[in-house]
């Protein structure tokens, strides 16, 4: 139990934590937009669920690291550039990211779908199952991307196993707290959800430039976002001023 008390560790511990928790931001996002399209009786399930699997992925790269830094090892080359597992890896998830992000994006600002005719019903128990699964489905795709390229950030920063499976554990029990009312904001607001969208666009470009070993620091991606939602949040509240101010005109013509 002495190393309990090393303050190295619980240094360390605080450290990727909080990174962890950074990295799963855009994880966050991405599952609470997904969960949006689900009844409500279902949501908070694939939530749980989709984090869940996040978490066991996490912990399952930690136990094979050696297996996860081979996959930086090149397998081939293309355009006189080396190729490794994990650039496949990030490549496919940035390009999954970045149709995925778009389509919705689409059906956002066109305001419509795809609707079959009889699609104002309400949709058997096998449709709705089968919505179910197929969102999982899509969770569990991408976080394999986030979880690789998160795993990978925190070999770097950390030696101890224990250490990084205790701070994935935290920081999955942080975002287990956070997704819900993060969702339940994203689906009251119409324009953040598009400004979501589009911070996966942005990350779907940046996994899709770090496949060919162009860095692009997420910082830049989160400041650019953090600002847009400020600007945002300022539209919400002058909307909101508003649509009062009209309310009360109208008690007070009444």
């Amino acid at each position: 139990m002495d190393f309990l008390l090393d303050p190295n560790l619980w240094i360390a511990f605080a450290m990727l934590t909080t990174l962890e928790i950074v990295l799963g931001i855009d994880n966050i996002i991405f599952i609470s937009i997904l969960v949006g399209r689900l009844p409500a009786d279902q949501r908070d399930r694939a939530r749980r669920m989709g984090l869940g699997f996040a978490m066991v992925t996490r912990v399952l790269l930690l136990l094979s690291l050696s297996w996860v830094m081979g996959l930086t090892a090149d397998l081939f080359e293309f355009a006189g550039q080396g190729i490794s597992g994990r650039d496949l890896v990030l490549f496919a998830g940035g390009v999954f990211l970045l149709w995925k992000a778009s389509r919705e994006i689409f059906i956002q600002v066109e305001a419509r779908e795809e609707h079959s005719p009889d699609e104002t019903a309400e949709p058997s128990a096998a449709a709705k199952r089968g919505l179910f699964w197929g969102i999982i489905g899509q969770i569990a795709i991408i976080d394999i991307v986030f979880s690789l390229d998160s795993v990978i950030t925190a070999v770097g920063m950390v030696d101890n196993v224990a250490v990084m499976i205790a701070a994935v554990l935290a920081a999955v029990g942080v975002m287990m707290f956070a997704a819900k009312p993060i969702g339940e904001f994203v689906d009251r607001h119409p324009s953040v959800k598009v400004l979501a969208l589009a911070f996966l666009v942005m990350v779907g470009m940046a996994l899709t430039a770090e496949a060919f070993d162009v860095h692009v620091p997420k910082g830049y991606i989160y400041a650019a976002m953090a600002f847009s939602l400020a600007v945002e949040a300022l539209n919400i509240r002058a909307r909101n001023k508003r649509l009062a101010k009209a309310a009360n005109d109208t008690l007070s013509i009444e």
